[in-house]
């Protein structure tokens, strides 16, 4: 018995012993396949653990039936049982509820699940994807209720970003902040840098006072983690960019024959008496070329127990496509931060940004631009005449020059330095409590020149310079922002979660204007002028008229509380003042609440197979705006003033715009309800809202009486709290995301915005505002009016074409118009049936902001091989056409082919003439569905094996290509559909958009 005994312990002992041993592996992101470092795996059974390292391996101590448990932030918790001890690979699943916590909101972080307000998120992946050239790009068609339009396509263009909407007539730029910096140019961001974007849509936004009237943009850049070892990343991407679009212009021939039509139907005689043998020169195709595209970025991060550290540099080179070295871009970005933490209370907050922009830039954009040049220039004058100099103009009115002519007399460069810092401490007492001081500037400096040399394009012409003039100048501007907190945050009861901050704002901005203008230089050489050479001067700063100082002082209180994490509420108020209003008015207190109901955590749904996720919620709240100049409560020395002292007129200074002691903050009432729901173990995301957004006491500067001075040099019209405006709609997004094989996983998102814009009031002595141009001697073709939305266009609404003698001599007379209707002309409709047709029968013809945008991302991967795609579509935008200049000889688009020539010919287009008539009147037919639908990015790309990478150290190596606004599909007619001016009351006029490029490229993605 007891040798039995002996026996059976020495064969347990043995078999013990031989299953005992070393198990290694790796650890990889599902979602990206790249390896996780930091990763703790921990033996359950023998109470050890490690942590992976840079390559994702670990190896532990373990036996046979140990479970091991790998854990990870914002990852799944996995648990695998050891049964042999060969290498195994970990795949970790993204937690959702752990990458909550992650979210960036007013003044701190917050789980989504908690968020009871509309906040979307833009992740860092989505951005790589995408390659934007600035960062704005982005947003488009990733965020509901978001629309990025571009007002040029040139090179270091800026963009034009609205969030629901537009609430007020000036100024719509949402507050923009970076790692908690404000930061008004999203240029100086290197879009590789960027970990995510939240977008604050809703009165939650009320956090950050008057500057978050029209919503927030935090920005969040890529850190270093804990314990992490230093980590290089380097992306490159080139390609070159080509236009989306030319327009169809007529040849030589087709030129010459309706021109020959148009003098013969006013009894002239043609201008081309043989067609057969003309020059043909297409404009467009020479003003366009292919530019070049390129970036380099390198991005250093790590970190330690106690400190992160980050550090990036960001190289961007762009050639324009009109005009190519005329219309460059190069962007240099440094970025750094370094987070220490000095004790187990005292944590510090460092970064830096550092940018320097050079570009040059050509006339893009209105009457007499460069491609509103190519358009209208005649087909049959060649670039060149005999001999070899640029070809007059002759003939084409007085704005139309050989665009060839005008690149080549281009001269300018700009240049901006720009740099960010910031500062903050965060102190942890008393076990609740957290106090931060930090304080953030910037410092910016503007400089360049501009030269018109001596130049003559044409009789007559408006371009035409006896003497040159040549300009520079050079801006300054400053800001800074200190901010103070509290943070107190408990539980108590174990169900009840309370989290209060109370803190203060204080914010300075200054700017100063400087240029200087000389005329008359020697030499007419771009590279020898100077205003030293000038032969007389302007200073443009002659009175100090050109320099602003603002100020504002916050105090803002938050309060947060849940029940068990089911009941949500959050409660802000804000008492904002600023230097932009009177004694009386300096003030404004600004509440916001908002409420929540994670009803997914109740009994009835807990134990449920549908819904994994489901949480309803709603925000109220009323918001200040004061963005227009500062002490416009006040009269002041800014204006220009001439005086004669002992008989000499001397230059000095007189009182500026007109004052209005009575303004006060333009307030906006916004409210929300939405909707968040996951099923399908929280593969499907649904989310819904519903805004309502109501922008009172509007800041307008309303028309008055030029015998008030409002119209005399430096001086402008006052401002008034006139106007009412409201923005409602739908915001809807949905997600699903799988992991169908080992090999194969998919991802698709779609979200669609609503939008029904309407003007509520407009307190001035007309009702409405007028803007906008058309043509040359028109009147506004714009308007803000009470019952319309903002911006609509006004004009007359035609009623097909005059067919014959009898029809005209039917049809109320047209002469207020300019000229007596004939057959082949446009019929007006006499609206309000007077029997003649004048100014007052326009309407309503069409308005630019689109009833409903769309987006749709779907991207799948495929063992090494990944796919991305998106796309954008803007419905129920209109667009005016208005880069044809009707001039007898200046060239047409190919839809005058369609013209009317006789009876019975056609109803649509008019006949052509050189004789006066009333066809060039603003009406619908120069306003355009603008609707499109737009492939903003395909790409593929290829991931190689990590055998691959063995002998290059190297973690991860992809290479992929792409197509940036591969094609769009619109019916409209212009350049770009999705161009705006971003004026508020003219956004939809389009004088010759340049066009958003299309770019090619190809780029790796590297790991050290």
């Amino acid at each position: 018995m007891n040798k039995f005994t002996l026996l059976l312990f020495y064969f347990v002992a043995f078999i013990g012993y031989a299953q005992q041993g070393i198990v290694t592996g790796k650890v990889l992101e599902a979602s990206t396949g790249e390896t996780l470092l930091g990763v703790t795996v921990q033996n359950v059974n023998a109470k050890t653990a490690t942590t992976t390292d840079f390559d994702g391996a670990f190896s532990i101590a373990a036996s046979t039936g140990d479970v091991l448990r790998f854990s990870f932030i914002g990852t799944v918790t996995q648990d695998y049982t050891v049964v042999d001890f060969e290498p195994i690979t970990i795949t970790m699943q993204e937690d959702v509820a752990a990458l909550d916590e992650v979210v960036v909101v007013g003044y701190g972080t917050q789980a989504v699940r908690e968020v009871t307000g509309a906040v979307s998120v833009v992740k860092s992946e989505v951005i790589e994807n995408l390659k934007p050239s600035r960062v704005e790009e982005a947003l488009q068609g990733q965020v509901p209720g978001v629309n990025v339009t571009s007002s040029s396509g040139s090179p270091g263009a800026g963009l034009n970003i609205r969030i629901r909407g537009i609430g007020t007539n000036g100024d719509n730029r949402p507050l923009i902040l970076v790692d908690g910096n404000i930061i008004e140019d999203l240029s100086v961001i290197n879009p590789g840098d960027i970990e995510s974007i939240s977008v604050l849509k809703d009165a939650t936004a009320g956090i950050y006072g008057v500057r978050g009237s029209n919503g927030v943009i935090i920005v969040t850049t890529k850190n270093g983690r804990k314990n992490q070892p230093l980590t290089v990343e380097y992306n490159s991407w080139g390609g070159f960019q080509e236009t989306s679009r030319k327009l169809p212009t007529l040849n030589s021939q087709q030129y010459a024959l309706i021109k020959n039509e148009a003098f013969a139907n006013n009894g002239e005689a043609i201008p081309f008496t043989n067609i057969s043998d003309l020059t043909n020169t297409n404009y467009q195709d020479e003003v366009f070329e292919n530019g070049f595209i390129l970036n380099n970025d390198i991005s250093l991060r790590g970190g330690t127990e106690k400190s992160l550290y980050k550090l990036g540099v960001a190289v961007f080179n762009q050639d324009g496509i009109v005009g190519a070295s005329k219309s460059d871009y190069d962007r240099f970005v440094m970025s750094g931060n370094f987070d220490h933490k000095w004790t187990k209370n005292l944590e510090m907050k460092t970064g830096f940004i550092y940018s320097y922009t050079s570009n040059r830039n050509i006339n893009d954009g209105g009457l007499g631009s460069v491609l509103f040049n190519a358009v209208n220039m005649a087909p049959t004058i060649p670039v060149r005449d005999a001999a070899g100099e640029f070809s007059l103009a002759e003939g084409l009115g007085n704005e139309v020059i050989n665009p060839e002519a005008q690149l080549a007399n281009t001269f300018n460069k700009n240049k901006v330095g720009k740099i960010s810092g910031n500062f903050g401490l965060t102190y942890s007492f008393l076990d609740h409590f957290e106090a931060t001081a930090r304080i953030q500037a910037n410092y910016s400096e503007a400089y360049g020149n501009n030269f018109n040399p001596r130049a003559f394009y044409g009789s007559g012409k408006v371009f035409n310079l006896t003497e040159n003039v040549y300009s520079e100048y050079e801006n300054f501007f400053s800001d800074y922002t200190y901010d103070a907190f509290l943070k107190y945050k408990n539980t108590f009861a174990e169900k009840h979660n309370l989290q209060a901050m109370v803190g203060m704002s204080a914010f300075r901005t200054r700017g100063d204007f400087n240029d200087i203008t000389g005329f008359g230089n020697v030499s007419n050489n771009y590279n020898e002028v100077s205003i030293a050479g000038a032969d007389r001067t302007i200073d443009g700063d002659l009175n100090g008229a050109r320099r602003f100082d603002q100020r504002l002082l916050s105090h803002f209180l938050r309060v947060q509380y849940d029940y068990q994490g089911k009941y949500l509420f959050s409660g802000v108020i804000r008492r904002d003042g600023s230097t932009t209003f009177g004694p009386e008015n300096k003030f404004g207190v600004f509440p916001s609440a908002s409420v929540g109901w994670v009803a997914s955590d109740e009994d009835f749904l807990k134990d449920n197979n549908f819904i994994d996720f489901l949480k309803i919620r709603a925000s109220t709240g009323l918001i200040g705006n004061d963005r227009i100049g500062a002490f416009r409560f006040a009269s002041l020395l800014t204006g220009e003033g001439q005086y004669v002292f002992n008989g000499q007129i001397i230059n000095g200074t007189a009182i500026g715009a007109l004052s209005n002691p009575e303004i006060k903050w333009e307030e906006q009432f916004t409210s929300n309800v939405g909707v968040d729901m996951q099923f399908l173990s929280n593969k499907l995301n649904v989310s819904v809202d519903y805004f309502n957004r109501q922008t009172q006491d509007l800041l307008i500067a309303p028309d008055v009486s030029g015998i008030l001075g409002s119209g005399a040099p430096g001086s402008a019209a006052p401002f008034i709290n006139g106007g009412d405006i409201r923005n409602r709609g739908l915001e809807f997004s949905i997600g699903y995301s799988d992991q169908i094989t080992d090999d194969f996983s998919f991802n698709v998102n779609y979200n669609l915005a609503t939008l029904e814009n309407e003007v509520l009031a407009v307190n001035n002595d007309n009702g409405f505002i007028e803007a906008g141009g058309f043509g040359v001697g028109q009147p506004p073709i714009t308007r803000m009016q009470e019952g319309f939305t903002i911006g609509y266009f006004y004009g007359f609404q035609t009623d097909g074409i005059f067919q014959n003698a009898a029809e005209v001599a039917a049809h109320p007379s047209q002469i207020e118009l300019g000229a007596e209707a004939q057959p082949g002309d446009f019929r007006y409709r006499d609206v309000n049936e007077d029997g003649m047709i004048n100014l007052e029968d326009r309407v309503e013809l069409g308005d630019p902001l689109p009833d409903v945008t769309m987006g749709l991302n779907f991207s799948f991967n495929y063992k090494n091989w990944d796919f991305q795609s998106f796309f954008f579509a803007s419905i129920g935008n209109d667009m005016v056409r208005n880069y044809e200049r009707n001039q007898p000889l200046t060239n047409l688009t190919t839809n005058i082919l369609n013209r009317w020539t006789g009876e019975g010919s056609t109803n649509s287009f008019p006949r052509v003439t050189t004789g006066a008539t009333a066809n060039q009147v603003f009406s619908d037919f120069y306003v355009e569905d603008a609707s499109f639908l737009r492939a903003q990015n395909l790409q593929i790309g290829y991931t190689l094996n990590e055998s691959a990478l063995n002998n290059v150290k190297l973690s991860k190596l992809r290479i992929y290509s792409a197509v940036r606004n591969a094609f769009t599909l619109t019916k409209y007619q212009g350049f770009d559909p999705s161009a705006s001016s971003g004026d508020p009351l003219a956004s939809g006029i389009d004088n010759g958009f340049y066009p958003v490029a299309r770019t090619f490229l190809i780029g790796i993605n590297a790991k050290f």
